[in-house]
């Protein structure tokens, strides 16, 4: 669970007419032209299979956002996507789109990570810390790491190059790995570049490529005594001590970016996501320590969607948004927000769980073009959409706000 303070820093009504609104032509939206006309409401967007899918427009996405954007409505995407930097993932949405977007509108899963290199209630500062960051293509993940601001960043394909016996069956990914990786160095044996590595922090960035590889560094990590690549803490399986002493030897924390089972890719059935590599990975876990039927959990920090966290800091940045697009004295509340998304369990749990500091009601609609494939859903949304411009439609219409 989600430290509360980890964070703080940081059937549809229809109108009589014929055609939606989104087919309105553009000369006949009415513009934003006085105070009174700053909205108490808000949207915020998932990306896969809500804007969409496989890299391609989701059919009425494109004309929503503009729509929105007439409209001086604020809106946000919060995705639990990632893997890459939030400029360069906002340019590629932009162009795909048609739809010009500031770096300001995306969160994605990761974007939280950046609070850690100053320090939080809850982590001290890992500026100058030596971090290892997993998942994603190639090098992206680093490269967002770094411009987030972490100074020390190394990859489990660094340490597999250093010493390819630490996990000898990912010797097929040997040539991929040599087109990214960096050399280790530090104060340990020459001879073997990992013997006496320290790690103070693990950040799942993304969904892995190498699933063996990565689940194996991160075990032995959380092994391992004082975060030291190699070694294994005495305190592991002592009963008299929290946790039956796993954990309790100065390790690395670890941090999920995304608990996402699924995801909707290309392929006609929703794929794995990075859930799917962390319930492995605590299924391995388990099987290692005895598990729950020892006493033993796996100690982590999971941000994204449906955590508390993640709202909080939409919220907040939709509020600093707002305040800064009507240049307002001070930020106001806002009254709805509507979480449009397509899967259940990340998207609609979230809204629906999410209590907001503001009193703002959060409002979750599901749309049918992405995970969600019909029948009950695992978490009851205020209302179904068949796609998102019926969704926009809904929530213009919950709010009163007409277009003329």
């Amino acid at each position: 669970m989600l430290p509360q303070g980890l964070w703080r820093s940081l059937g549809l009504v229809q109108r009589s007419y014929t055609r939606s609104f989104l087919t309105i032509s553009r000369c006949s939206v009415r513009r934003l032209n006085s105070a009174a006309r700053v909205p108490d409401f808000a949207f915020a967007f998932d990306i896969d299979g809500v804007l969409l899918r496989s890299s391609k427009p989701i059919p009425g996405a494109a004309e929503s956002l503009s729509l929105l954007k007439e409209e001086g409505i604020p809106f946000i995407l919060l995705t639990n996507g990632g893997g890459k930097h939030e400029t360069e993932r906002v340019a590629e949405i932009s162009e795909k789109l048609g739809v010009p977007l500031n770096e300001d509108v995306i969160i994605q899963s990761h974007s939280p990570f950046a609070e850690l290199v100053r320090g939080t209630e809850t982590q001290s500062p890992l500026e100058n810390k030596r971090v290892l960051v997993v998942g994603g293509d190639g090098n992206s993940c680093r490269e967002v790491a770094e411009r987030y601001g972490f100074r020390h960043v190394i990859t489990p394909g660094d340490i597999f190059m250093a010493n390819p016996s630490i996990w000898p069956f990912s010797k097929v990914f040997k040539e991929y790995y040599k087109t990214f990786t960096r050399p280790i160095s530090h104060a340990g044996d020459s001879s073997d570049p990992t013997k006496g590595l320290k790690i103070d922090a693990i950040l799942v960035f993304n969904d892995p490529r190498d699933w063996g590889l990565d689940a194996h560094i991160i075990i032995d990590l959380l092994l391992s005594s004082q975060g030291v690549l190699g070694t294994l803490s005495e305190k592991n399986g002592q009963v008299d001590l929290p946790n039956r002493g796993y954990q309790q030897d100065g390790q690395p924390p670890l941090y999920f970016s995304n608990p996402d089972l699924w995801w909707a890719a290309a392929y006609s059935l929703p794929r794995l996501g990075q859930g799917g590599f962390r319930e492995a990975l605590e299924g391995t876990w388990a099987a290692v320590t005895g598990g729950s039927s020892k006493g033993v959990e796996l100690q982590k920090t999971v941000i994204g969607k449906p955590s508390q966290g993640t709202y909080e800091f939409a919220e907040n940045q939709l509020l600093r948004n707002r305040t800064r697009a009507f240049g307002l004295d001070s930020p106001q509340p806002l009254r709805n927000v509507y979480m449009v998304g397509d899967n259940p369990e990340s998207d609609i749990r979230g809204a629906n769980s999410y209590r907001s500091a503001h009193d703002s009601k959060w409002h979750s609609i599901l749309v049918r073009t992405g995970v969600y494939l019909g029948g009950e859903p695992a978490w009851t949304p205020k209302t179904i959409a068949s796609d998102v411009r019926k969704a926009v439609e809904w929530g213009l219409q919950h709010s009163k706000w007409e277009i003329k």
